[in-house]
Order: C-alpha cells, then sequence, then structure tokens
C-alpha cells in the first residue's frame, strides 16, 4: 500500500473516532415544522398504498421508490441545518438503530430459512390449533417472521384437501405473524427496537406475559370452534387429497442450535457491560453491541455454509424478504429522525395536539390512549417505527419507561404487537404469509375483506384487554 494512500486511511479512521462534536445529531424540535414528517409519512403511505394501487411498478422499483423519499428529506435538510448536523443524523439512524435491528433480522430470516418441516398431517380441527400453539410460542423464540415460513406451508398441505381454509390462515396471521412474537425482543421488530433503547430482555417476557396468554388463549379456543364448525360440515372434505398423509420429518436441525445462539449473543449484549466504548461519527458506540452484530453475522453465515442446498430449496428460500425489509427501513430510519425531535420537543412541538390526546390535565400519560394510538397506527403503517415514535412520545428513556411508566410501556408494546394484526400491512409476515397461502391456491380476501375478520375477532378482544390492564 503507497503512503499516501495509507495516510489517507489514517486521517479517515481518526475522524471517525473523535467524540461527536463535529457531527452533533441533536435538533431542537421545537423549531421544525410538521413539514420536515412528509418523506417519512411518504414512505409509510407508499408501503400501505402502492401495493394496491400500482403493484406492478412498487414489486420492481419499491427501493427507488423509498430512495427517493429520503433524498427529498436529506437534500433540504443538509441545505437548512448544514452537513454536520445531516451526517449526524444519518449516522445515528444507521450506525445505532438499522444496522442491529437489520443484522437480527437477518441472522433469524437465514437460520429459520435453513429448517424444512416435510410430510403431511391430517388438517382436523385438533392439529390446526396444536399447529397454530405451536407456532405463537416459536414466534417470540425466532420472530415472527421465521416462525411464520417455517409453518405456513406445512399448515396449509395440512388442510389442502379441505373446502374452507381461508379462516386457518387468517388466525395463522393473527397469532403466529403477531400475538405469538410478544414474549421477547427477538419476537417482534418494535420489541427489538424497545431492547436497542434500553428496555431489559425480561421486562418484555415478564410483562407481556399476561397479555400474549389470554389473547392467545382466547384465539385458540375461537379458532377451534370455528374450525371444528367446518369441519363437521358434509361437504368439507374433499374427494381427493393433493398430499396424502405421511410421515413428518425435519431437515436441518442444527439451525436449531443456531437460533439458541443468536439468542445468546442478543442476552450478551444485554448483560456484559465491557465498559469499552468510542464513537463513530458522533454515534456512541459500545463494544458488547458490537460483538453481538459480528456474532449475529457468523451463526448467518454458518446456516448458509451447513444446511444442504436441497433444504433451502424445499423451502423456496429467497433474498427477496430480506431485501425488502432491508430497503425500506433504511428509509424509514432516516427520515424519522425530524418526527422524533418533534416528539421530545413535548408540548413545545408541532405535535403537541398529539401529546395532548395520550396525556391527562396534569401530564400524566392515558395509558389506554398510548395503546390504541400506537395499535391504530402500528395496524396501518408499521409497527416498528410505530413503536419507536410512542417510546420517544412517552418518555424517550427506558428507565424512566420500566420504572414509574411501566404501564405505559406495555401499552405501546401490545398496541405495536398485537394490532399489527389487524392489516395485511400491519407487520411485515403478514402479506408473506397472504402471498404464500395464494400461490397455494387460497383464495385470500382482500385488504378490506381481511379487515372484516380482524376487526370482527380482534377489536372486541382488545376492547376487553384495555379493561383489564388499563382501566381497572
Amino acid at each position: 500500500m503507497s503512503r499516501p494512500l495509507l495516510l489517507k486511511l489514517l486521517c479517515l479512521l481518526s475522524g471517525l473516532m473523535i467524540p461527536a462534536t463535529s457531527f452533533a445529531a441533536d435538533i431542537d424540535g421545537s423549531t421544525l415544522s410538521l413539514g420536515w414528517g412528509i418523506p417519512f409519512v411518504g414512505i409509510l403511505l407508499s408501503i400501505a398504498l402502492c401495493p394496491l394501487i400500482i403493484p406492478t411498478i412498487w414489486h420492481h422499483h419499491f427501493g427507488k421508490i423509498t430512495a427517493l423519499w429520503s433524498v427529498l428529506f436529506l437534500v433540504p435538510f443538509a441545505i437548512t441545518f448544514g452537513m454536520s448536523t445531516s451526517i449526524g443524523l444519518v449516522a445515528h439512524a444507521i450506525l445505532a438503530e438499522y444496522i442491529p435491528f437489520i443484522i437480527l433480522l437477518f441472522a433469524l430470516f437465514t437460520v429459520s430459512g435453513g429448517i424444512l418441516v416435510k410430510g403431511n398431517l391430517h388438517g382436523s380441527p385438533k392439529l390446526n390449533t396444536a399447529l397454530l400453539a405451536i407456532g405463537a410460542i416459536l414466534a417470540s423464540l425466532m420472530g415472527t417472521t421465521g416462525a411464520a415460513m417455517l409453518l405456513i406451508r406445512p399448515l396449509i398441505r395440512a388442510n389442502d384437501n379441505r373446502k374452507h381454509r381461508v379462516h386457518v390462515i387468517i388466525f395463522f396471521i393473527f397469532l403466529v405473524a403477531n400475538i405469538g412474537g410478544g414474549l421477547t425482543p427477538l419476537g417482534d421488530p418494535p420489541l427489538f427496537i424497545g431492547f436497542l433503547k434500553g428496555v431489559d430482555f425480561f421486562w418484555t417476557a415478564k410483562h407481556m406475559l399476561l397479555p400474549v396468554l389470554i389473547s392467545t388463549l382466547v384465539l385458540l379456543t375461537l379458532f377451534y370452534l370455528v374450525d371444528s364448525y367446518y369441519y363437521k360440515r358434509e361437504d368439507e372434505i374433499l374427494p381427493n387429497d393433493p398430499t396424502p398423509d405421511s410421515k413428518l420429518r425435519l431437515y436441518g436441525k442444527f439451525n436449531f442450535i443456531l437460533l439458541l445462539a443468536v439468542v445468546g449473543s442478543v442476552l450478551l449484549s444485554g448483560f456484559w457491560k465491557s465498559g469499552v466504548e468510542f464513537s463513530v461519527l458522533g454515534v456512541h458506540m459500545e463494544l458488547q453491541n458490537i460483538t453481538r452484530d459480528i456474532l449475529l453475522l457468523v451463526i448467518a453465515a454458518l446456516s448458509m455454509m451447513l444446511t444442504a442446498k436441497q433444504v433451502r430449496s424445499a423451502n423456496q428460500f429467497s433474498w427477496e424478504p430480506i431485501l425488502e425489509v432491508g430497503k425500506l427501513f433504511a428509509g424509514i430510519f432516516i427520515t424519522i429522525g425530524p418526527v422524533l425531535a418533534i416528539l421530545r420537543a413535548g408540548q413545545d412541538g408541532h405535535m403537541a395536539g398529539l401529546v395532548a390526546m395520550v396525556s391527562d390535565s396534569e401530564g400524566a400519560p392515558i395509558n389506554a390512549m398510548y395503546f390504541w394510538l400506537s395499535g391504530a397506527l402500528s395496524g396501518f403503517l408499521d409497527n416498528a417505527p410505530t413503536y419507536l415514535v410512542f417510546f420517544n412520545l412517552a418518555a424517550g428513556d427506558a428507565a424512566t419507561l420500566m420504572g414509574p411508566l411501566q404501564q405505559t410501556l406495555l401499552a405501546i408494546s401490545m398496541g405495536s404487537v398485537f394490532m399489527g394484526a389487524l392489516t395485511y400491512i400491519g407487520n411485515a409476515p403478514n402479506f408473506m404469509v397472504k402471498s404464500i397461502a395464494t400461490q397455494s391456491g387460497i383464495a385470500m380476501p382482500s385488504f378490506f375483506g381481511y379487515m372484516k375478520w380482524s376487526f370482527g375477532i380482534l377489536i372486541p378482544l382488545f376492547l376487553i384487554l384495555t379493561v383489564i390492564f388499563f382501566l381497572i
């Protein structure tokens, strides 16, 4: 390596390691107008509406559309506040939040894609209910995406000789793709965002256990009754079974060990306090978190190297889903910065009206409103950024939210996780499950047809949860 090039690299490295003075990302939210939130809202509305209005264009160009919204934010922001502030904002969004977030999803997606369940069982109400229960448990251990992708095809095969199958997929979305992931930061993206913000790993398990348990038992009972009703009908079982019953076989079993390694890596970053800290572009970095991310990448690489290609092929494994999530969330994490700054400004910011809706006259949080507002936005936008918005609106400090405001944190967690099931776009696995079911010949309901099911079943359940946890 030439000496000039070496000097340039050393200068660059020293510039990256300086304290957070040159790239200060702090923004006074009280000075920002709501107009700075337009690119963020634009990305979320694009995610919600483009697949319905312009599906072909969105499928091929969603990354470019997201990048366009990001540029429409970054250029005016840099002109207004200066390059150093803009670099600080982007660096914090990418290094402190986006990269850890996407690495965990990537590891879970890769490892779960290496587990194959072959064979077929008879899709009776008892079996279907058992599969949904197992999926709900696995969702908190391997993520809603991982559990959904592992079980959706075996569930479809088990019921491919039945006339009525739509309700099976819908309850699968409720339980496995959403509510079942509510017990750990591994389960659902919003909870991992909370973990990155300092929420204790076991706080989530302890406080979300009862809400998840009640919701799961209610939905499993209701599903068993609905499925039994259809199963007893004379014309329910088709004369020919496309996939006759056969013994189940499990391939890629060592990936379960890798899943445990993922859990261990996340726990390591929560319990190990290395004391080694430094700044990169003004972003505070800790050795334990960097170690966690490196371990997760190594685990994903081991899964790819050690899993037979035939297993991933039989699972119809592809990188498209994780690439889509990666592109979309890069734009979301960048453009959400001004929105969070306005929320941090509280009554002095331009979202004072929203702050007032979730607080009483004395400024104390109204937890029922936190539950429903975070949930409503999660259902129609995306639950991870919604969690982040209300987390910052409540306090923005994990210690405070786990202490005197623990019911508020519970409300935000429940709303973001549970109400992601209200629509196909509320959580990433929802639409993936719907697409797989459609490809398998199941006539899934439209966007609004699905909402008839979700609103009719889930809204009464959520009203009951509101009374139990936030009004009594």
